[in-house]
């Protein structure tokens, strides 16, 4: 039993890799990729109550996405205080 320890803690430490760290290119990305998905951001659907505008088209949901791209670069490279 003991033997089939050492012989799982060895594969774990095989299979773990060490990721390299993100640019801050990388996690602006992956913020705004999350801030699109769990928000619709950009879509422009019209909110209940309300007759707004209807879909964006591709050209302004693209712009939308690099806006929020370059704002969320701002919050990555910010300064802490």
């Amino acid at each position: 039993m003991v033997q089939n320890k050492e012989q799982n803690q060895g594969m774990a430490e095989e299979t773990s890799e060490t990721r390299p760290a993100a640019s801050p290119d990388e996690v602006a990305l992956e913020l705004m990729k999350f801030v699109a998905v769990t928000t619709g951001y950009g879509r422009g659907t019209p909110v209940a109550g309300f007759g707004g505008k209807g879909p964006r088209s591709a050209e302004e949901y693209a712009e939308a996405l690099l806006d929020l791209f370059e704002r969320c670069r701002a919050v990555v490279r910010k300064q802490p205080k």
